[in-house]
């Protein structure tokens, strides 16, 4: 049976890495006999500039019926003047609503290659593997009721209730397993009660997880850790809002945003998507990073179709691009050669071929 693609490609950029990234999706299932029905449709502004919406509903109910969304980033200039509740960032939170994904990991493990263009030294950055596991689907980003009133006051409202935090702890709990077995629970509970309850709730889960070390860290103190020493983190579990910003921060570490995966797990769905913007200044240059985007299709063969092994072949890719000496321009350390968006990708399936044939995997499936 077939796997069920939507791809959204997105603004800016968005066209650009996501096509580099279908090329991989696309190679790595044909030589791995995993079958694809891919489907592409417009969100984000491109689509408010089509439909006069971020996101038609109809293309939601396709993604719901899809096994995994690939996704590019959305929004730009542009768009800023259209009303809230039609800018193009609407369409991601409909996105994660609708697909119940409320579990965002976004890794952040610097490649040994591009450790001289993190802004921090290199023995701090040097084997560092954190994963930040963000809740996605309450907290202040949902929260009603919200607006603007009489365009003098604005009003956001954040609540989580303790089965949104049970599940998201478990989660991270879960992937903790799976690693160091090691969670740091961030929040802000001397001054929140939703962050009281989180920990709260945290703790009653950890109960269940003996075989883990669990921390509290408040979150202006976690942000100051991150660059201070990283590598005492494992996995970092924390609210959409905190989230939203430490895995941003964490992902410098890198030396790039262009660099960072993620992935919004729910029970059943997966959305994928580099955790950059649109970077509307850099679009149509052939300049931007594809990696973040080829990343996300890695993490998506791991998480959706449980193809660990094609997951791992295309990171090795990755790997060996870098290592080679090639450069997309924002990551350039005068070490290597510049190469373009669509140069990368092709490097990347070249190397992912090699290495599938070395081991085995060549048949060829059926993609549409």
């Amino acid at each position: 049976m077939k796997k069920r693609i939507v791809v959204f490609p997105g603004d800016g950029i968005g066209p650009e890495v996501v096509g580099q990234a279908k090329k991989v999706l696309v190679r790595a299932a044909e030589m791995g006999s995993l079958a694809l029905d891919v489907q592409e449709f417009p969100i984000g502004g491109a689509s408010i500039d089509i439909f006069g919406v971020p996101l038609k509903e109809e293309y939601l109910k396709v993604a719901k019926r899809a096994d995994a969304v690939l996704l590019g980033a959305v929004g730009g200039p542009k768009w800023d003047v259209v009303e809230p509740s039609i800018r193009p960032e609407q369409a991601l939170l409909a996105l994660r609503k609708g697909l119940k994904t409320y579990a965002n990991l976004r890794p952040a493990r610097p490649y040994s290659a591009l450790l001289k263009a993190s802004t921090l030294k290199e023995e701090v950055v040097k084997d560092v593997d954190i994963l930040v596991v963000r809740e996605l689907t309450g907290g202040i980003y949902f929260g009603r009721p919200r607006g603007i009133k009489d365009g003098k006051k604005g009003y956001n409202t954040l609540v989580y209730d303790r089965k949104e935090i049970e599940r998201i702890a478990r989660k991270a709990f879960d992937l903790a397993m799976l690693r160091k077995k090691h969670v740091t629970s961030v929040d802000k509970a001397n001054i929140l009660e939703t962050s009281m309850l989180w920990r709260e709730v945290v703790k009653e889960v950890a109960a269940g997880y003996p075989a883990i070390r669990l921390d509290h860290m408040y979150v202006d103190n976690c942000a100051m850790q991150i660059i201070r020493s990283p590598g005492q983190f494992d996995v970092i579990l924390t609210d959409n809002m905190f989230g939203d910003i430490l895995s941003d921060e964490a992902s410098m570490l890198t030396g790039s945003l262009g660099m960072l995966p993620s992935a919004s797990i729910g029970d059943k769905k997966g959305l994928f998507e580099p955790i950059h913007g649109s970077a509307p200044d850099i679009a149509g240059k052939g300049i931007a990073n594809p990696i973040a985007t080829i990343a996300s299709v890695a993490m998506m063969l791991e998480y959706s179709f449980s193809r660990v092994d094609l997951s791992a072949l295309i990171e090795e890719a990755i790997q060996e691009v870098l290592q080679d000496g090639l450069r997309t321009k924002d990551i350039d350390d005068g070490s290597g050669d510049v190469v373009s968006t669509e140069r990368m990708g092709e490097e990347i399936v070249k190397r992912f071929e090699h290495r599938a044939s070395q081991r085995g995997i060549g048949n060829v499936g059926k993609t549409k």
